[in-house]
This record gives C-alpha cells, sequence and structure tokens, in this order.
C-alpha cells in the first residue's frame, strides 16, 4: 500500500528534496492510458515527461507508444541525436536558425516534423529546406476551440478554424518542391486539460462538461471533414491525423479519422489530474521536502518546495502536500522559496528531519527543479534517471 510509512522507509537516507517515480504505478498509468486509446497508437508529448530514461522506458513497454511530441526545436534535435524516430514538433517554430538545424539533420537522414498553422510558416521551413536541399515534412495544426456566447472555450493556438483556411493551407504546401504535409493535429484542450469533477464546484462542474460534450462532437466533426477535403485533392495520404491529451484519449481515438492521439501528462498524474470524472490514474511522481521547524503543535515547516505550476495564476497551480494524508498547505503562505508551512493533525507522529511528500500541479515541470527522479519499485530504491536538467538541458 502506497501510503506514507510506504515512502518514508523507501526514501529513508536520501538527501532532500528529491523528486521519484514510483515504477509500478507508472505501469499501472501506461496500462490505463492503453486502454483508453481504442487501439490507436499513441505518440509521447515529450515536455509532460522531461526524462531521456523515462521518455525511453514507455516507448519500450507496448508498440503501441510510437513517437514523440516535442516542445522545441533544440530539445526534438537532441532527442534525434539520442536516436529517438518519429518526432513531431508540437509548437511552430520562427528562428531561422532553428530551422536551419532541422533542416542540416534531415540531410543527416534525422527527420523531425515541423509543426505550422499559417503560410508564413510554411515560407520559413521552405527558406530552410531550400538552403540544405532537403523537403521538410510539416504538420498542419488546426484549432480545436469553440465559441460560445461570451466565452472562447479553449486555448489560442492555431488561427485555422474552418476547412477552407486548412485546405488553403494544404494545397499551398503541396505546390512546394521544399515541404511536404506530413499529417495533421488538432489538440481539443479544453477536453483534455480540464477538470470537471473539482470538489466545490458543483455548478461549474456541470457546465464544463455540458461545454466538453459540445467541444467533443465539433472537433470530431471538424477533423472528419477536413480529413475527408484533404483525401479528395488527390494528395499522397497523410502520415498521421494527431489528436487529444490525456483527457480526452477516449473520445478523440474514438473518431474514424483520427490514427494517433497523445499522452503526456497521464505517466505522472500530478495534482491537475485528480479531477476528471471519467478516468482515475495514479500519482506516479512526486518529490520531497524535510520538516527543518514546529513553531506549533499542528504546523511543520519545511525547508524549499515552492513549485509552483505556469498558467493562470491560481491555488490549482500550487503543489499539494500528498503524504501523510491531510496535510495542507497555508492560505497565507502557500507554498514557498524557502520555506513551506504545513498544517496537519494526523495520527502520524512528525519530527525534524522526516519528509512531507508533494506532487507538482503540472507533470514535466517537476522535472525542472531536479537534476534527477529516483525509481521505487516494490518497495525499494531501484535506481535513478537524469532529468534533462540533470543532462545540462534548458530547452524553455
Amino acid at each position: 500500500m502506497r501510503d506514507y510509512h510506504y515512502y518514508k522507509k523507501v526514501c529513508a537516507g536520501l538527501p532532500m528534496p528529491f523528486a521519484f517515480v514510483d515504477l509500478d504505478l507508472l505501469q499501472e498509468n501506461m496500462q490505463r492510458i492503453i486502454d483508453r486509446s481504442n487501439g490507436k497508437n499513441i505518440r509521447i508529448a515529450s515536455k509532460s515527461i522531461r526524462s531521456v530514461d523515462v521518455l525511453r522506458r514507455i516507448l519500450d513497454a507496448n508498440a503501441q507508444f510510437q513517437g514523440v511530441m516535442c516542445f522545441t526545436v533544440p530539445e526534438a534535435l537532441c532527442l534525434a541525436q539520442q536516436g529517438f524516430t518519429d518526432l513531431l514538433l508540437g509548437y511552430p517554430a520562427a528562428d531561422s536558425r532553428l530551422l536551419e538545424s532541422v533542416a542540416m539533420h534531415q540531410r543527416e537522414g534525422r527527420s523531425i516534423t515541423l509543426m505550422v498553422d499559417c503560410e508564413t510558416h510554411v515560407e520559413q521551413a521552405e527558406a530552410a529546406a531550400a538552403k540544405y536541399g532537403v523537403r521538410l515534412p510539416l504538420c498542419v495544426d488546426i484549432d480545436m476551440s469553440i465559441d460560445v456566447p461570451g466565452l472562447h472555450f479553449g486555448v489560442w493556438r492555431s488561427p485555422i478554424r474552418r476547412a477552407a483556411d486548412a485546405l488553403s493551407l494544404v494545397q499551398r504546401i503541396a505546390q512546394s518542391k521544399h515541404v511536404v504535409l506530413d499529417g495533421l493535429m488538432g489538440y481539443e484542450a479544453q477536453v483534455a486539460g480540464i477538470g470537471d469533477r473539482v470538489p466545490g464546484q458543483a455548478l461549474k462542474n456541470a457546465i464544463v462538461r455540458q461545454l466538453k460534450r459540445r467541444s467533443i462532437r465539433e472537433a470530431a466533426a471538424r477533423r472528419a471533414e477536413l480529413v475527408s477535403a484533404i483525401q479528395r485533392l488527390d494528395l499522397p495520404p497523410l502520415r498521421f491525423v494527431n489528436a487529444g491529451g490525456t483527457g480526452s484519449l477516449h473520445t478523440s481515438s474514438a473518431e474514424p479519422a483520427v490514427t494517433e492521439v497523445t499522452a503526456g501528462s497521464g505517466f505522472y498524474s500530478p495534482g491537475l489530474f485528480d479531477h476528471y470524472r471519467d478516468f482515475t490514474l495514479q500519482p506516479a511522481a512526486g518529490y520531497a521536502i524535510e520538516i527543518v521547524r514546529q513553531p506549533r503543535s499542528d504546523l511543520y515547516t519545511c525547508l524549499g518546495g515552492g513549485y509552483t505550476a505556469s498558467g493562470a495564476a491560481g491555488r490549482d497551480k500550487l503543489p499539494r502536500p500528498y503524504l501523510p494524508q491531510g496535510a495542507k498547505l497555508l492560505a497565507m503562505e502557500g507554498a514557498g522559496e524557502v520555506q513551506t508551512p504545513i498544517r496537519y493533525n494526523g495520527p502520524e507522529e512528525l519530527e525534524l528531519g522526516d519528509p512531507i511528500f508533494m506532487r507538482h500541479s503540472k507533470a514535466g515541470e517537476l522535472c525542472e527543479r531536479f537534476t534527477q527522479l529516483y525509481y521505487i519499485s516494490n518497495g525499494s530504491i531501484v535506481g535513478e534517471a537524469t532529468t534533462y536538467r540533470g543532462d545540462g538541458k534548458c530547452f524553455l
């Protein structure tokens, strides 16, 4: 059983703070992701992993895990040099030097698919490809957000919302001698990344669920229309049609037009993934901070620990005390740069030097604060893995 005593015993003697991955729970999450993907290939979102060894573990675990969605060109180049293949850049690049680096690697036999959503992106890729005498593969990013009266439900990504706009860009790519259409991507972030079972928010949860249902219908229709229209253009077949994220695997993968889905956060299952109605995952990654003061009988002040997640500022972006169960942050202090007070009134007898186990609100951002991850399995430390930071890399 994964309780406070389990992790305290396993991690006894490790210098705090430290981060860990529970390999047994990671394996459970991998299987649940596979079970929800309707047999479709699953591309790994590297920004949610940020460790080369963990990426390899996932890709080697099952044949359904195929390909990596990278978040920057330097990261994609680094992974390509280490033997990773089927690399898709999840976000457009505009720096001509980086695009030329991709073209140079293409000439050397290491292919990276670039993301585009406008003609300028295509022109920039063409210029880099022409300079090195290669043909670069491109993926067109389609916007999957929806608009309802008074609300834009989704994230501001691609400007391509209509099939006609996408087809115009597709035809522009098809006319080029230096780039080729490799695939399509549509990420319904408002379905994949928003919880709909948040405690104390019954009305909001109901509204989010209704908006998600509408988003799922509209995303499926938008994708199907576009794929069908591209097929009528008599172009070479698309290598992939990518969709979804951890929170929308079961719906995105059910669409006939979709050939692969993307998963990332679900492998570690950070705090933000605790409140989804349709699925549950295991908390496979976390970190420990050390109790160094006890200013009151129910307060334990730990050293450091203030690893706040990106996005719109709010309590949901704070790390969460995980174990011992019932530990809580203080509203007036939260998680701090040099100290994090924890309120705890439970049965565990905590002392100075004991750990408090925490979970980051997001997945990969945990790895920006640590150089290594300790692997835990079957009650023991069974190994270590470096994070990108531990490899001396900072990609974003």
